[in-house]
């Protein structure tokens, strides 16, 4: 391990900002909102239009997202970045609407389901082999946006027929670039009905989406009943288990367009990030290299395979912690409650903000460093669950987070036995949009071992 290497952050503030400045900087990137007090302190408060608090304390994140979760709704400002794209789907729904459709959804991704799924992703780890065989210089974003979006096709739509990657790749990135930001208006205080610009410039990236979605689904409502075994016949098939209730045509369009973006770009950003990482700390590569390649010889990984790697998985959350795919959640609050001593009042905004909890002077020791080390078995069970959030908790926490990370273990161990990665110019930053990617790529050297 390089003993001088310090990931690259994000910057921080270490004076209040203005409202105008907050605006402008959450546009940049919504992670140099954080204060610097965000990364002692448990909790930090202030006031702007409306009174917020940051919270980075487990014990209070406990009670925000499990012992009180219905006080804690998502914040309008949140929902209106994601509305357009994924309407009230499962990610942005609350309350019973919220409920029907988690649990309609879960045994979708039930264990057994998951490792059915498991082939697609061998497969694709096998492409990205020989794709990067060909490369000197390789940029590992755009190579694990394509290797989890095959995965993602494969286990959704059983094929991409419909779908033109590169399309459907740019119309996210325009989408996180336009109705993701966050909007001056927001914080100017203008009125939830009056229009932000970034809705209407993201309108064609969603109906492009949007289309390629709906096709997908109404060319398997022609087929033959139980053609494939796939998300979305499981979703064509998912019911209330307590009603009976099934998912409308808009429904179906909005989850399937979740869970196709969150299913491959958040797993391409933890598996790229850890690239970089693993690139500039030469001793945890050597390592993780050598227990992928004494258990595999060579081959390229599967589920089977797992349990007997336990420092891929720990490369792969040590990646996380430093480089969470969502930095920054909000809540609103509904009634009158107590966090870390403080009171919130009715409409305070609560920030849940994962970058700083994970890189949390209190929580961590050495928080800034790149030590896997910390999720070894000995040391992952004193973690306070509540300290370490890349998939969230609670009831709320993401319904495909064993097809996550069952996909980037795959991956990660299959081309980290095949090549040394060593850093190359020019060097990323972390920039949040909607989730937490590096600009403006990972460019490493690749060569084969």
């Amino acid at each position: 391990m390089s003993a001088d290497f310090t990931p690259i952050g994000a910057p921080v503030h270490r004076r209040r900002l203005s409202r105008l400045e907050t605006a402008l900087v959450a546009r940049r990137n919504v992670l140099e909102i954080i204060p610097a007090l965000a990364y002692r302190q448990p909790i930090v408060s202030g006031e702007m239009l409306m009174r917020w608090h940051m919270l980075a304390d487990p014990g209070g994140l406990k009670r925000v997202m499990l012992d009180n979760l219905a006080n804690y709704p998502k914040s309008e400002i949140m929902r209106r970045m994601l509305r357009p794209a994924i309407g009230n789907s499962l990610f942005n729904a609350d309350g019973a609407e919220w409920k029907w459709q988690r649990r309609a959804v879960t045994p979708v991704f039930t264990h057994r389901n998951v490792v059915a799924l498991a082939p697609a992703m061998t497969a694709t780890a096998e492409r990205a082999c020989r794709r990067l065989e060909s490369q000197d210089r390789a940029e590992l974003v755009s190579e694990m946006l394509t290797a989890t979006f095959d995965v993602i096709c494969d286990v959704a739509l059983s094929g991409r027929e419909h779908f033109d990657g590169a399309t459907f790749g740019r119309a996210i990135i325009r989408y996180f670039e336009t109705a993701g930001r966050a909007s001056l208006l927001d914080f100017l205080g203008f009125p939830e009905w009056f229009p932000r610009p970034g809705e209407l410039l993201a309108a064609k990236s969603v109906h492009t989406m949007h289309d390629m979605v709906a096709a997908a689904i109404e060319a398997r409502r022609r087929q033959a009943p139980g053609g494939a075994d796939d998300l979305l016949n499981h979703m064509l098939g998912a019911r209330d288990p307590e009603t009976g209730q099934r998912m409308s045509k808009e429904e179906l369009v909005h989850n399937m367009q979740f869970f196709i973006v969150a299913g491959h770009e958040t797993t391409a950003l933890a598996l790229s990030w850890a690239f970089y990482l693993l690139a500039h700390s030469q001793e945890w590569q050597d390592r993780v290299r050598a227990e992928a390649g004494r258990h595999l010889g060579g081959r390229a990984a599967g589920p089977g395979d797992l349990e007997a790697m336990p420092l891929v998985e720990q490369a792969l959350e040590e990646s996380m912690r430093l480089y969470p795919p969502v930095g920054l959640l909000a809540r609103t609050a509904v009634a009158k409650d107590e966090l870390c001593g403080r009171t919130v009042q009715p409409n305070d905004i609560v920030f849940l903000p994962i970058w700083a909890l994970h890189r949390h002077q209190m929580w961590w020791e050495g928080p800034e460093a790149f030590n896997p080390g910390r999720f070894a078995a000995e040391n992952r069970s004193k973690l306070n669950k509540y300290q370490y959030l890349p998939f969230g908790a609670g009831p709320r926490v993401c319904v495909g987070a064993d097809f996550a990370m069952m996909q980037a273990r795959i991956i990660l161990a299959t081309l980290i036995q095949r090549f040394r990665f060593t850093p190359a110019s020019p060097g990323p930053r972390p920039v949040m949009m909607m989730t937490v990617r590096p600009e403006p790529g990972v460019f490493l050297r690749v060569t084969p071992v």
